[in-house]
């Protein structure tokens, strides 16, 4: 509960917890873990539905789309797996992977209608598939009206002004658009949490700064409202809840 700083649930996984997504109704949680596996809990009780594998490394995203027909699971062996899932709360059907990659998959995002992916890796990639098929989109004229649910990748146009001079390709660990679509937040290795007006195209672009984590910043997530904002912290293994006005 945000407001009360107290959890409302507490659920248990067999592995490590590496990476979490919410249906977009919430009525369905799934955790993926540092082995591969990734689990499907009933938001209510915590009952486990259902278990999946996708490859034998961790998986650090996965997203649901729009209108939670299909999940992507993000891995470290390079790909991206899809799954249809018509029915929430029941087995899941596997549907294919999105190979081209040479890295591990750091972000990925649904397009509005679902109907395209976009992924960055770790060797700097930003790629587009189509989410049906699974198949890479490299006809930009194909993405010119595309417009994307969320925005939590690091690299593309929209969002090419987070980094700042001096920065490398490492020192941004995590990006979120929010939900109005009027900022976009950034957390890095310095410890810092960076709020910017999106889109940021520029080089130039001005950014407030918000400083608390001891160490480097894992993640950054907006409340549904665009009124508070959240951040994981790596080592100092602390969560810190940000307003913004």
């Amino acid at each position: 509960d945000a407001a009360s700083h107290i959890p409302k649930k507490r659920f248990t996984v067999e592995k490590p917890a590496q990476a979490c997504a919410f249906s977009p109704c919430a009525s369905v949680l799934a955790v993926a873990s540092t082995t591969g596996e990734w689990w499907v809990l009933d938001c209510e009780s915590g009952k486990v539905l259902s278990t999946y594998k996708s490859g034998p490394e961790q998986i650090d995203a996965m997203a649901y789309s729009p209108d939670g027909s299909k999940i992507a699971i993000g891995s470290h062996d390079n790909f991206v797996y899809l799954f249809s899932c018509e029915n929430l709360t029941a087995e899941y059907k596997y549907v294919g992977r999105c190979a081209g990659h040479s890295s591990f998959i750091t972000h990925l995002d649904f397009s509005e209608d679902g109907k395209v992916l976009q992924t960055t890796s770790g060797d700097y990639e930003h790629l587009f598939w189509d989410s049906e098929s699974g198949d890479q989109i490299t006809n930009t004229k194909e993405l010119r009206d595309v417009s994307m649910a969320t925005y939590t990748c690091t690299l593309g146009f929209p969002v090419c002004g987070i980094w700042p001079p001096g920065y490398d390709g490492t020192d941004i660990n995590s990006a979120v658009r929010s939900h109005n679509s009027t900022l976009v937040a950034t957390s890095d290795d310095f410890g810092l949490v960076n709020v910017f007006r999106y889109p940021c195209c520029s080089p130039k672009a001005e950014w407030d700064v918000y400083r608390g984590h001891s160490a480097h910043v894992t993640k950054v997530r907006f409340l549904l409202n665009d009124q508070e904002l959240f951040s994981l912290g790596g080592r100092d293994q602390s969560i810190i809840q940000w307003g913004l006005n």
